[in-house]
């Protein structure tokens, strides 16, 4: 099993968020923990960064503008070099459904917004440790 007793050292995390609030959010917390963040405001921006990194895990809003989370993460998958990037869904969408549906179509993980920073770790941890 993961580890995160060590904090999240070595670990880059690609941030995407169209809230301003969300993205400082989500930054402070894995910084805090001791990882390295980039952050996109859109999908498009997600698959630019992608170009130039290889991040740990990705932590996707799923409404944004241009391109969403949905259709990011269709675009991810369907690039063989970088498919095995887990990507965790967070979401103001938390009807009693959304987590199943966000599975279905393939993410690694699920936080509704506002989230507990210890449901942070623990969906990172899920998400890194696939026999979790």
């Amino acid at each position: 099993m993961l580890s995160l007793d060590k904090g999240l050292q070595d670990m880059c995390f690609l941030i995407a968020d169209d809230e301003s609030d969300n993205l400082e959010t989500l930054t402070y917390a894995i910084t805090f923990m001791g990882g390295t963040t980039r952050t996109a405001t859109n999908g498009r921006e997600v698959l630019d960064a992608l170009e130039e990194l290889t991040p740990t895990l990705i932590l996707l809003d799923l409404s944004m503008p241009e391109m969403d989370g949905w259709q990011t993460l269709k675009s991810i998958k369907a690039r063989k070099e970088i498919l095995h990037i887990p990507v965790i869904a967070v979401t103001a969408h938390a009807m009693a459904d959304d987590r199943e549906k966000v599975m279905a179509a393939g993410f690694d993980g699920y936080i509704a917004k506002p989230f507990r920073p210890s449901q942070l770790v623990e969906e990172i941890r899920r998400a890194l440790t696939p026999a979790y």
